[in-house]
């Protein structure tokens, strides 16, 4: 069963954003939009984490959602404005961007966990409990059953006790 299923709206962007460069003469020199959120994801005991790299960006901008089976990560880094800075090189992307992934049924959504840390969003969902690995009891089909043997109590109309073997 799938836990999940990347998709990543923006990686196709950054060759056109090269190739304008290179048509505009300014090689190297500009900032480009992010090309995508790198991202390590696995199953640990019962839990599936994700781990996505969002260097330089204000944690009050990153957004988790979840809709239906799509969790939607988005995040901002914006561009240092610097008074009388002359850019020599921009090689890091700045801008808005996002995530999309498309979860498994057997993760509980409502229970999900995001922190921000040193640069690194974790996102974390409990495996739902009825879709966890459990023993089922094997019981023998050729054994007749025993038969059991209870007594039970009771009360008549008269408010009288009295016990009928079963």
């Amino acid at each position: 069963m799938a836990m999940l299923t990347a998709y990543d709206p923006l990686a196709a962007p950054s060759a056109s954003f090269r190739a304008l460069d290179q048509l505009t003469g300014r090689t190297g020199a500009t900032a480009h939009p992010l090309a995508g959120m790198p991202m390590d994801a696995y199953k640990v005991s019962d839990n599936f984490v994700a781990h996505f790299d969002l260097p330089g960006v204000d944690p009050g901008s990153i957004d988790v959602s979840v809709e239906g089976a799509q969790l939607t990560i988005t995040a901002e880094r914006s561009v240092p404005q610097l008074a009388n800075a002359e850019w020599a090189i921009a090689e890091r992307p700045y801008g808005r961007y996002s995530r999309q992934l498309v979860l498994g049924k057997s993760l509980d959504t409502d229970r999900l966990e995001a922190r921000y840390h040193d640069g690194v969003l974790t996102v974390s969902i409990p495996v739902a409990e009825k879709a966890r690995a459990r023993k089922i009891t094997v019981t023998r089909a050729d054994a007749p059953a025993k038969p059991e043997h209870r007594t039970i109590e009771g009360k008549s109309t008269e408010s009288t006790n009295r016990a009928v073997e079963a």
